[in-house]
């Protein structure tokens, strides 16, 4: 690792998303301990559509005789996916549909941070906080929604309308800075893209997905550096009569 990279992590590391160390801490240990609230308690409102629940026969034809149990990510997914965010009485839903004790159904909430436990805003704004997005400026990108919509991490702005939460890795280095919005990939982020998708979202329009600066996937920025010529015919190289 070159000095200048060293140099560069130190001086991050007194930034916006390093100094959220802590609080991702005990958000995630937040995560993992239930206390009933007014708005998430057993006695919480939740009941599956009928579409849903049209669904979930479905799901449950993927599994044999005996290992129903399994489908409980996809189940949980379809609550959350539902209510935007998990409360305690769908993860008893799931537990009764499943016939399986709640405490396994808690133990697969509280793993996966897929999960949200805690409501969420109609777009969940999750920025990567991991060294790939963070040396390419993700603590702008912070400092931009910050600014943008009034929220920090772990927060929800008044119209519940956005929220945000700094993540580890979501496997787009190749694109950082990057952030998902939902089900969506935004990457290869100025803090200009930031706002403006931003603004779409508030306006009821579909931003762009994906990179953000013009390259179609993750080919390097400043063009092919191997595969520039058309292949070669089979057994180039080896034997002439190919």
């Amino acid at each position: 690792m070159s000095l200048r990279v060293v140099n560069r992590l130190i001086t991050t590391a007194s930034r916006g998303i390093s100094v959220n160390a802590n609080s991702r801490l005990m958000m995630s240990e937040k995560l993992a301990v239930h206390r009933d609230t007014p708005d998430n308690n057993p006695n919480t409102p939740f009941k599956f559509t009928a579409e849903n629940e049209k669904r979930i026969e479905t799901i449950l034809g993927n599994y044999p005789e005996g290992h129903k149990q399994a489908a409980v990510i996809p189940i949980l997914d379809l609550a959350q996916r539902q209510n935007r965010w998990l409360p305690i009485s769908a993860m008893n839903e799931v537990a009764r549909i499943l016939n399986m004790p709640k405490m396994r159904v808690y133990e697969v909430a509280t793993f996966y941070t897929m999960f949200q436990r805690e409501p969420v805003g109609k777009f969940h704004l999750q920025l990567c906080g991991t060294t790939p997005c963070e040396l390419c400026g993700a603590n702008d990108i912070l400092a931009s929604i910050e600014k943008k919509i009034g929220i920090k991490p772990g927060q929800m702005t008044k119209d519940k309308m956005f929220s945000l939460e700094i993540v580890e890795c979501l496997g787009a280095c190749v694109n950082a800075p990057m952030i998902q919005i939902n089900d969506d990939y935004y990457e290869d982020l100025k803090t200009s893209d930031m706002e403006r998708i931003i603004d779409e979202l508030a306006a009821g329009k579909k931003p762009m997905t994906g990179p953000q600066n013009g390259r179609y996937a993750a080919e390097p920025i400043t063009g092919l550096t191997s595969l520039t010529n058309p292949p070669t015919g089979p057994g180039f190289g080896v034997r002439d009569d190919l």
